[in-house]
């Protein structure tokens, strides 16, 4: 296989991983849920957390920097935190352990009402799972974005998505859709003015 062959393979996985995705009704309709859902939160003066290992890290992030800056339309800030301060993490797994690094801030920050957006391709992150076990502790709402079967972390979230296909990088392409879905019809819902 050539170059060019390889690189049309992995963009029809990707199309094929989106195509799976859209044609299952729930999906739509638990995204329309988890972004009522995160209204609520921000409309109570509540907080929206996010974490993730590597690429989900990453994308835990991003969602967070759209919430504080802006995504299409210029509004207030809304409070979100990415559990990434290079810091902690590294205090923490220094002297509690890896597994320990989200949920430790959970513990200290959360309060009920808050929501953890826990993001794990095979939904059997140790860590986050934590982190989702500290939530659930603290009277949070988990929203899960998985991949595969959903993992041990899906038993603990009030509501998820499961990402069709069979890599990381396929999934957490769906994941990105998802975080940039929800946060667009989080202003659509807030703020319909500036849409």
């Amino acid at each position: 296989m050539d170059i060019s062959d390889s690189i049309r393979l992995a963009l029809l996985e990707a199309q094929d991983a989106l195509a799976q995705f859209i044609q299952n009704p729930e999906n739509v309709a638990t995204l329309a849920e988890t972004a009522a859902l995160m209204r609520d939160v921000f409309e109570r003066h509540g907080r929206i957390f996010t974490c993730g290992n590597g690429g989900s890290l990453c994308d835990a992030i991003h969602f967070a920097e759209e919430c504080t800056g802006r995504f299409r339309a210029a509004r207030r800030p809304l409070p979100a935190i990415a559990l990434s301060d290079a810091g902690h993490i590294t205090c923490t797994a220094n002297d509690f352990g890896f597994a320990e690094i989200f949920a430790r801030p959970i513990e200290a920050l959360g309060h009920p009402g808050d929501l953890l957006v826990a993001i794990s391709t095979s939904g059997n992150s140790a860590n986050v799972v934590r982190a989702a076990e500290a939530a659930k502790s603290r009277r949070m709402k988990v929203f899960g974005l998985l991949g595969r079967d959903g993992g041990e972390l899906k038993h603990l979230c009030d509501i998820f998505l499961i990402a069709p296909g069979d890599t990381a990088d396929r999934i957490q392409e769906i994941h990105m859709k998802v975080l940039h879905i929800l946060i667009e019809n989080v202003e659509r819902l807030m703020f319909p003015e500036n849409y």
